[in-house]
């Protein structure tokens, strides 16, 4: 199972890191330089829910925003029933 969200498709993204040093201009300084520039990855908020899906409940990896937008739809709760309660 790929680190994906199944409704919206976000998925873990690369971007730099970057570090600087010096003394920011507003603060009388000459301004900050970079030193140095690095690969890094975003990952996304993923949660691993039951949903429905396709009228059958499945387990699935959901972010957190379809969530929160309402496109998880949770199966319904299991009712137990008692044996005792129905023979008597």
């Amino acid at each position: 199972m790929p680190r994906e969200c199944h409704f919206t498709g976000v998925r873990t993204t690369f971007g730099n890191k970057i570090r600087t040093r010096g003394r920011a201009k507003y603060l009388g300084g000459v301004g900050t330089k970079i030193t140095s520039c690095t690969r890094r990855t975003f990952k996304p908020n993923l949660q691993t829910v039951n949903a429905l899906i396709d009228g059958a409940p499945k387990r699935i990896k959901v972010s957190t925003k379809a969530i929160r937008l309402g496109l998880v739809v949770k199966p319904p709760k299991r009712k137990f029933l008692r044996q005792h309660a129905e023979q008597a």
